[in-house]
């Protein structure tokens, strides 16, 4: 066969034929008879080429693997539903001293219950035949090893996404000690210290979290590695462990806790408000659910069910206008006040979830034959009757849930560069 993957091939320039034709992933239809006409099963890809394909796809989902690396892994065989029952041991209390002759009560062992719904993820691209006639780079190899790599970032952003859900957070204070107790008090000079990272561990310990292989572990983002670098006491990951033991995205140790590093650990800000320019108050109001605004071009509701920060107050808004926004509860701003984003820190900074965990903290279901997949369709199976296209895509089905709250602690913090990070799923 002589098609699109069994060979080198070549972007187009840019002087190509506008953008990709959507792939029909039906039947394609006799264009005389109206008749629907399967696309013909017997012409597939060489196996030993789609599996190269699926081996490159997934060593580049693994290397985003950073959260789902410790979580416990709950099967989910075949024909079981949709929802998962994912059982937890209940711990015992403290063994009792014995009275001579006297046979105690014996203690209760059991399991308590999470449920996790399972749900599917997939997404393609087409790949035209034109391609083959005009390339200069391996697009099917590289759209491949792209498509892996976006299947495992999404598959460890959902990991997060369980991990950062617990219940136990703790607030980071501030350079001169003051205490903070909400995320929107946090400032840039709250960064994650050695003196917090020995209050996680405390915590920790406290709950009698289980350590993995003799540590606690912490996910952090890169710029709280920044802060955390400047430290005394910090260990390089090198320094104390050999190669085949360190940690995918390890990077160092301090108090006990190997921090492993990940552009995945969630930032709390929300999306700019404008896309250019500042939002202020346009005029004064006193005590007022609505504030006139100006500073930028907002589609009507675009702010709806977000919170901003009024005057360091936050407030959540209930819908806008281009003009003005209508809170829930009223406020009082001068003109010219700057309306901040308020899913973050104070003055609409960028705040970042330092997630520290125990031993099988959170589980994440392991669907049969619900794992990544690479999925790739030739021309002849995908593109129609003209055979004008193939397509590579990945699907995968996944869930979790927190298993043991006290074995998972949220630290927030601002940081150096908390004014400037963005939080990408805003």
């Amino acid at each position: 066969m002589n098609f699109l993957w069994n060979q080198p091939l070549m972007m187009p320039d840019a002087g190509g034929q506008g953008g990709a034709p959507v792939a029909n992933t039906g039947n394609y239809t006799n264009a005389y008879t109206g008749e629907e006409i399967p696309f013909d099963p017997a012409n597939t890809m060489d196996p030993q080429i789609k599996a190269w394909y699926n081996t490159e796809a997934l060593e580049n989902a693994r290397s985003n693997y950073i959260f789902a690396q410790f979580a416990k892994n709950i099967p989910l065989p075949e024909h079981h539903g949709m929802t998962v029952e994912m059982r937890k041991a209940n711990t015992f209390g403290d063994v009792p001293r014995l009275r001579e002759g006297v046979i105690p009560d014996g203690q209760q062992f059991g399991y308590s219950a999470v449920q996790a719904t399972v749900y599917e993820y997939g997404a393609y691209t087409p790949l035209g035949r034109r391609l083959e006639r005009h390339a200069i780079d391996p697009v099917a190899q590289d759209a491949a090893e792209e498509m892996g790599a976006a299947g495992g970032n999404t598959q460890d952003k959902i990991a997060r996404n369980v991990a950062i859900s617990g219940s136990n957070v703790m607030y980071c204070d501030k350079a001169d000690g003051t205490k903070i107790h909400s995320r929107s008090q946090l400032t840039k000079d709250c960064v994650l210290t050695p003196t917090m990272v020995n209050r996680a561990v405390t915590w920790l310990k406290k709950h009698k979290a289980p350590k993995i292989d003799g540590k606690y572990i912490a996910i952090v983002h890169p710029s709280v590695t920044y802060d955390l670098r400047e430290t005394k006491g910090w260990l390089d990951a090198h320094e104390y462990a050999k190669p085949d033991e360190i940690y995918n995205g390890e990077i160092g140790e301090l108090h006990g806790v190997r921090f492993i590093e990940s552009d995945n650990a969630k930032v709390y800000r929300g999306a700019r408000l404008v896309e250019e320019g500042q939002l202020k108050v346009s005029e004064a109001v006193n005590d007022s659910v609505i504030v006139p605004v100006i500073g930028g071009a907002v589609a009507p509701d675009a702010l709806k069910d977000r919170y901003v920060l009024l005057g360091g107050v936050k407030c959540k808004v209930a819908g806008n206008t281009a003009s003005s926004l209508t809170l829930t509860d009223p406020v009082t701003a001068p003109e010219g006040a700057l309306v901040l984003p308020g899913e973050g820190g104070a003055e609409g900074i960028a705040v970042y979830g330092c997630v520290f965990l125990g031993k099988n903290a959170f589980g994440m279901i392991d669907v049969a034959g619900g794992n990544l997949e690479m999925i790739i369709k030739t021309p002849e199976q995908a593109g129609g009757p003209l055979n004008q296209f193939g397509t590579i895509g990945v699907y995968f089905e996944t869930g979790g849930a927190v298993l043991y709250e006290e074995r998972l602690l949220r630290v927030e913090c601002g940081g150096y560069y908390s004014d400037v990070d963005e939080d990408e799923d805003a």
